[in-house]
């Protein structure tokens, strides 16, 4: 809340340093509650067509952002799982370690049931306010839906802590002996997923190149109006080499729906940001005003 005087600094062969408020901070992860920003790049595309894990950090880095909380309980259930990996990994040649293995998987469960309920609610959120962006940034020739899987034996990601923390728990026993016996964690919400769907099919699997844009887009402008809900104002929108690809048409939807908030777009078209707002111009590492 308030007014927050937030400062980068980037040297040739130095570290970035941030300062908030002219001190500076020893994390980014200070900047949460001061700085909110969504930003969309070509790599992003990943969030479509690669594995679940690009899908899991897009739901961390913007619930990090929107609850606190959630980030206190990913961090606890990183660091159980980290811990819990290193036993699996070594009792056979210490076995006493075994004797800590279910008080880890215990925490886990315990982290993960906040987990889930955040995710699924993120989830849903998502899926409401990217079905009409995608919907009218494909001329109505497209639905999209977005939904969330997560550990098998959660029959409902939205119930209350307690009951989803039983349910992993019934689940990760069943896993245990095979977790032991493999050396990895096989049961957790390190495996959760989002399934986007382009008019009922897998985008991953059949979404084209245009397709699959057009998805991560609607994703992250779906994002950005979900923190409007929830702070009251925009966040800060990054969006680099954001109209590549896209016809004329798909241009004019981003850009008219990014009229309001504070924007930074980079291009290789300057010509075609002039009324949006102010253009920086930058040749050979220097800027030209």
């Amino acid at each position: 809340t308030g007014s927050h005087l937030i400062e980068l600094k980037l040297r040739d062969g130095e570290r970035k340093k941030i300062y908030i408020d002219r001190q500076q901070a020893s994390k980014t992860g200070e900047l949460m509650g001061h700085l909110n920003v969504v930003m969309f790049a070509p790599e992003d595309l990943a969030i479509v067509k690669e594995g679940p894990s690009e899908r899991r950090r897009f739901m961390d880095i913007s619930l990090c952002q929107l609850r606190p909380r959630y980030a206190q309980a990913l961090a606890e259930y990183n660091r159980l799982y980290e811990h819990k990996s290193r036993i699996l990994k070594d009792w056979r040649e210490k076995p006493s370690l075994l004797d800590t293995l279910d008080d880890f998987s215990d925490g886990m469960c315990r982290a993960g049931a906040h987990i889930i309920r955040y995710r699924a609610s993120f989830a849903q959120r998502l899926d409401e306010a990217a079905g009409p962006i995608h919907r009218d940034f494909s001329g109505n020739n497209e639905a999209l839906s977005i939904g969330y899987q997560t550990v098998s034996s959660v029959t409902d990601p939205t119930a209350s802590a307690k009951d989803i923390y039983f349910e992993l728990c019934e689940h990760q026993e069943s896993h245990r002996r095979a977790e032991i016996e493999s050396g990895q964690c096989l049961s957790g919400v390190h495996k959760d997923d989002l399934i986007i769907e382009i008019n009922g099919r897998s985008a991953r699997s059949y979404a084209s190149q245009g397709q699959t844009r057009t998805a991560a887009l609607s994703m992250k402008l779906a994002e950005r109006e979900i923190f409007l809900a929830e702070m009251g104002e925009y966040p800060i929108l990054l969006l680099d080499d954001v109209l590549s690809e896209l016809d004329p048409g798909r241009q004019d939807f981003v850009l008219n729906q990014i009229v309001s908030g504070q924007v930074f777009i980079t291009c290789c078209e300057p010509g075609r940001f002039t009324k949006l707002g102010k253009t920086i111009e930058i040749q050979k590492g220097n800027v030209i005003m």
